[in-house]
Parts: C-alpha cells; structure tokens; sequence
C-alpha cells in the first residue's frame, strides 16, 4: 500500500516512488473504497464530513384546483379556522406583513400580495404560506371571468417545501364569508332574528352558508342589490325576500359586500341593537357605510394599519368624519378576550374588514390536511 503522503501538496513525486502519476491511481482509490465506511464515516480523516442521509421526507407539491379545493372544504372547518387565525394574531402567534398592493389602473384592476406564518401552538403545525389575489371588477363582463381570482403557495417552514399550490379564489370566498360570520357570532345581539344582504352576489352566499354553520336557519333573510334580479335570485336560491336595500339595512344583522366608493347604507336606515359586517372596502377610497354609522357605533377592525389605510374607516378618518381613537379595537382582541365591547340592546356595532393573510394560510393548511388524508389532487415534482 502506497502512504497517502508519498505526494507533496503541489504534486512533487517524493523520491523512490513512480514517475508515472497514473501507477498511483489504482492503490489509492482501492484505499479509498476499502476504507470509506470506517476510517472517513468516523472522521479518522481530517476534513471530511459525512454526506447526509438521503431525505424521507415526500417532496411532491400538491397541486389543487378549484374543484379539489371544493371538495375538501367544509364551512364549519372553515368558520373555525378564521376564528382561530383571529385569536392567535391578536396573542402574537402570527407573522403578517402589510398587505402589497400592484395598482395597474390601465388594466381596471390591481393585485396584492398576503405572505403569514403561524407559530406552530395547541397541537397545530406551523404554517406558512403566500396569496397572490387579485380585485378586476369589470372582469365579468369584459372577460367573463371573475372580478376576483387567486393561487396560493402554502410552504412547510421547518424545510421551506412547498406543500400546495391551490385555488384561492374558493379559498378567498369561504374565509371572507367566515370572517364576516365569526363577527357576528361575538358582536351581533344573541337574539338576532333577520340577516340583510347589501349586495347578492358571489360573496352574499359565502356569508350565508358561514352565517347558518352559526345560527342555523334561524335567521330570516332579506337580499337587495343594485340589480334586482341578483337580489331575486339569491333570494329565491335560499329561501329569503327580495327588499330595497333601505329594508335590507333595517335587519338585526347587515352584510354589506359592494364594490362602490360611496355610502351604499344611510344611518337613518339601521336600526338601534344592529351589527353590521362591511365587508367590501378593501382598497383606499372604498367606502360602503354612511359616516354616521361609523361615529355611532362600536367599530372592530380586522388589522389596524390595513382597515386604517384601505378598509371601511379609510374614507371617513381622511376626510376628517371620523376619529382614530374612535375605532374601539380588533376582532382577535375580542375573541382572545383582551377587549370586551359593552354591547347594550341599542347599541351598533361594525365590524370592518379588509381580509387578512393570517386567515388565508389557517385555511390553506385545512385544505392541504383535508386533501393529503383523502387523496385529493394532483402530486407534481415542482421543485429539484
């Protein structure tokens, strides 16, 4: 056997050994190969450190669609996760950077970009992940697609796989009418009898579906839209009445989702002990609720720097119509229990939403759990 050390660092043949270079090869790599499980898996050799074992971790993406993410969703999972996101944002489980905006107004639309991640608690995995959404209103009847689409990227944080690719558009819809229910649950009157609709379309039915995993059919439902046939529809669809959207704000709760950028319900038409989900301003200069409203009841914020720049209080603070001490708190204040709003049988209450990322990825990882116990979707080698 031929030492490892008969060569000088810079290839100088010390003497008595071959001149040929290539009569060295044979006996060194037969040291190698013989000595490779013992003397270089122990570290007798200096500066060899021991390749890792291969990963048995299942790095396919699972990719869901619309209808895969349709199969595996449940209303009630759904409200529950929503609940659960608010409550852990507000106790600092959660990561959620400011809400991106890509205003591309010779397009008619915009995107935004939601990253979050939730620490791992209470027998939950940690959770990360990213929506990219985006809000076309002429969409439908320009393109005849919808005015709001999206895919999200949930990514497993320990190793930063990418778990799913998934619809968003179904996901967007079901935790926004979650969110509006959860609202309801913890600030309407615990007698409501009747839910108005300000707005029938998509998302009226979202927060119906969420609305009845709450209160059963308990609740009488009145639909008013702009155009009355949506209104009729909806109605007809869930059993409710087709009203003018002053009788429709005159319910024990109010569910406003309209793309307007001025008031859509008059203070004089919301009566004492209502609770009002404004669901649609999501964008600076969108506003659904007269001001008066606002200044006359108890307003509950899903997130402060989002509902202060592009939600329902956004119009009024700018214009002076209301104050920012005014605001009384967050949903995941109330839930966690850090606030407790005193709610009288006259009083109003609002709740404003402008739709968080910490919501999206509690859902997201739902879904993935939901769809990898039943096999749902398609598992593609995304990443090497």
């Amino acid at each position: 056997m031929i030492p490892l050390h008969a060569l000088t660092p810079d290839g100088v043949r010390i003497r008595g050994f071959p001149r040929n270079p290539r009569s060295l090869l044979v006996p060194i790599l037969s040291f190698l190969t013989e000595n490779h499980d013992s003397r270089f898996r122990h570290g007798l050799l200096p500066g060899y450190t021991a390749a890792p074992m291969a990963s048995t971790l299942d790095t396919r993406t699972r990719i869901l669609s619309a209808a895969d993410v349709r199969a595996v969703l449940s209303m009630k999972a759904a409200v529950e996760a929503v609940e659960s996101a608010f409550a852990d944002h507000a106790r600092g489980l959660a990561h959620m950077p400011a809400k991106v905006y890509l205003s591309l107004s010779e397009h008619a639309g915009d995107f935004r970009a939601m990253p979050s991640y939730v620490a791992e608690h209470a027998g939950h995995p940690a959770s990360a992940g990213v929506k990219w959404v985006n809000s076309h209103p002429d969409n439908p009847k320009r393109h005849g697609l919808p005015s709001v689409m999206g895919v999200y990227i949930l990514s497993d944080p320990a190793t930063a796989l990418p778990l799913a690719v998934m619809d968003a558009t179904v996901l967007t819809a079901a935790r926004t009418g979650a969110a509006a229910a959860v609202a309801s649950k913890h600030l309407a009157r615990p007698d409501a009898k009747t839910i108005g609709f300000v707005g029938s379309g998509v998302q009226a039915r979202w927060m119906l579906d969420a609305h009845r995993t709450i209160f059963g059919d308990r609740l009488a439902v009145l639909a008013a839209d702009i155009d009355p046939a949506a209104a009729s529809t909806f109605a007809g669809e869930c059993g409710g009445r087709a009203v003018s959207v002053e009788e429709a704000s005159g319910c024990d709760i109010v569910c406003a989702s309209t793309p307007g950028r001025g008031p859509a319900v008059m203070r004089a038409w919301v009566r004492p002990g209502c609770h009002v989900n404004a669901m649609g301003a999501d964008a600076p200069g969108k506003q659904e609720l007269d001001a008066g409203i606002l200044r006359d009841a108890i307003v509950v914020i899903d997130e402060h720097y989002q509902a202060t720049h592009s939600g329902e209080v956004n119009v009024p603070l700018a214009r002076g119509e209301l104050r920012e001490d005014h605001i009384f708190g967050t949903l995941g204040d109330v839930i966690a229990g850090k606030k407790r709003p005193e709610r009288t049988a006259a009083a109003l209450t609002v709740f404003d939403s402008t739709g968080l990322a910490v919501q999206d990825v509690a859902l997201a990882r739902v879904l993935f759990e939901e769809a990898r116990a039943r096999d749902v979707g398609t598992l593609v080698a995304l990443v090497g």
